[in-house]
């Protein structure tokens, strides 16, 4: 199996979590699973421990793959610390970025452009980590670099579902724009400010998030 028909496999999972079709609490059979996807269970056992890493499914002895119930408060403090190594990374990367970084910058965003304007969430989300793990890399920080692809791996199943939120994808892609302005140009402050409220979750965002949770638990009741 190929590495992108592996992943595609994993983001299914993920959806039918997310969206509800698998409950918090229900039991993730492999069996079942791979009888659905037409693969083999080896795909499958590794895709679960993935969604484990991310607290997305907790694996219990003798019971396997159990979908969690993620409580929004946890999550809410988890945009907030993300919202944060974002801010550090954009700041670092507006003061060290060299010409590769700059190149590698704008070709992200430029994907970016491209799967926005295709209204696909999904493909919009993976330019998405692209363009941020771009920004990583440009703050030549490597423990830095390390903490917010771990954190940003933990939020995966959230940030893709604020995706789905009307208007999101547009007003993502049109945050990047400034943010990429303001490393390029070396403005360490202002990098840092607007890649914390591209991140961070208040308001009506987390208003939305809550209720999109809500309706994924109801679906369930």
């Amino acid at each position: 199996m190929s590495e992108n028909t592996f992943l595609k496999l994993r983001d299914e999972i993920e959806n039918l979590i997310v969206t509800g079709e698998f409950a918090p609490g229900a039991r993730l059979d492999e069996v079942q699973l791979a009888t659905r996807f037409g693969v083999s269970r080896t795909p499958i056992r590794e895709a679960l421990m993935q969604l484990d890493a991310i607290g997305l499914v907790e694996i219990r002895p003798r019971r396997g793959a159990v979908v969690t119930d993620p409580a929004p408060g946890r999550v809410f403090e988890m945009f907030e610390v993300m919202a944060e190594l974002e801010g550090m990374a954009g700041a670092s990367a507006a003061r060290r970025h060299v010409e590769e970084d700059r190149h590698a910058l704008l070709a992200a965003h430029a994907n970016c452009e491209r799967s926005a304007a295709s209204g696909d969430t999904d493909a919009y989300y993976y330019d998405n980590e692209i363009f941020h793990r771009a920004i990583y890399a440009a703050s030549h920080s490597g423990f830095l670099e390390d903490q917010c692809v771990a954190l940003h791996r933990r939020l995966r199943p959230y940030r893709r579902l604020q995706l789905r939120v009307r208007n999101r994808m547009k007003v993502s892609f049109d945050e990047h724009a400034g943010i990429v302005q303001a490393i390029l140009a070396g403005d360490a402050d202002l990098a840092r400010k607007l890649l914390r409220d591209h991140v961070v979750i208040q308001g009506d965002r987390f208003s939305d998030l809550v209720a999109n949770l809500a309706r994924r638990s109801a679906k369930t009741a």
